[in-house]
């Protein structure tokens, strides 16, 4: 079977095109998906784009972008666990021949295991494209074995998430800090403020998505006695902190690496009920043509919280 595809291409970083691959044929346990959305993760993504990604396995140009995927399967092998028609999220692939996947999921077709696949309410449409940030925030608290977060670092999609997944968990609204006052608005159920309007020094419970390391100070000053600071920012430098602030409050650093299954699995279960609200957090899109475009405006552009590609037109 000889499968073509239109996908995003990193040929280096900030040198992006859009152009036709030969997809690998899918065997017996695949499954071939038509994509209709992808979305454009601020964080990997940036580093990709900007090269400034640490050394990751995978790693290397070119390569396919994006692990936020979701389309339509076309084609299901008999050992796949899929059919025809069902909508599934798709976080990524590694199709492409010669082409890097990393992590694969910017194309029109896909070609992936079943297994990695993880079916999704249609009525969700766009918004399912959040299920590995939603993934990825319900990791960093509740499926790591951390506590439900009093103090969210950051009001963009990931913090924006934290903070409606402790109410869909039933666990207290945590503060949200957002220093730029743009990023403010949207809040539901929590507060956000400025740090600086912030006086409370006895948190028991942050977790940090701005991936600025030298943040870390001042969240290890906030911190109760015995509290704990999340890193759940990707950060491209080395992590480093005063050691006497941290060991007067006996402070816990912990490291929440990638989502699993069971990550997705659930938040895939809450937003399919309506716990889990995915509403307003998608502000931008752009078609496919536009890639360089939408990818300029989601790095750059304070008030693109998420950028999604609207693949519908595609071939």
């Amino acid at each position: 079977m000889n499968l073509e595809t239109l996908a995003v291409v990193l040929d280096r970083p900030e040198q992006l095109s859009l152009r036709s691959l030969r997809l690998d044929s899918p065997g017996e346990a695949d499954v071939v998906v038509r994509t209709d959305w992808s979305g454009i993760s601020t964080g990997t993504e940036r580093l990709l784009w900007s090269g400034r990604m640490p050394d990751f396995p995978g790693m290397g140009y070119p390569l396919v972008p994006g692990y936020e995927t979701v389309g339509t399967v076309e084609e299901a092998g008999p050992a796949s666990g899929r059919r025809p028609g069902e909508r599934v999220f798709v976080p990524g692939a590694r199709c492409f021949g010669d082409t890097r996947g990393l992590f694969g999921g910017a194309a029109a077709v896909l070609v992936a295991p079943g297994a990695r696949t993880v079916p999704v309410e249609p009525g969700l449409g766009e918004r399912a494209t959040l299920l590995a940030l939603a993934a990825t925030a319900y990791h960093a608290a509740w499926g790591s074995g951390g506590a439900a977060p009093e103090l969210v670092v950051g009001h963009g999609a990931l913090g924006r998430l934290l903070a409606r997944l402790a109410a869909a968990l039933g666990d207290p609204p945590p503060t949200v800090w957002e220093a730029d006052p743009a990023r403010r608005g949207g809040a539901d159920g929590y507060a956000v403020v400025d740090p600086a309007d912030d006086p409370r020094r006895d948190y028991r419970a942050v977790v940090d998505c701005s991936g600025d390391a030298s943040l870390l100070d001042e969240l290890v000053g906030r911190t109760a006695r015995g509290g704990e600071v999340a890193l759940a920012g990707f950060y491209t430098g080395p992590v480093a902190f005063s050691f006497v602030p941290a060991f007067l409050r006996e402070t816990r650093l912990r490291v929440a690496a990638e989502w699993r299954p069971d990550d997705l699995a659930a938040v895939a279960r809450l937003a399919g009920e309506g716990r889990l609200p995915l509403d307003g957090i998608v502000t931008h899109r752009e078609r496919p043509a536009e890639a360089a475009r939408a990818y300029r405006t989601a790095f750059g552009d304070p008030a693109c919280v998420k950028m999604i590609l609207d693949w519908s037109d595609a071939s």
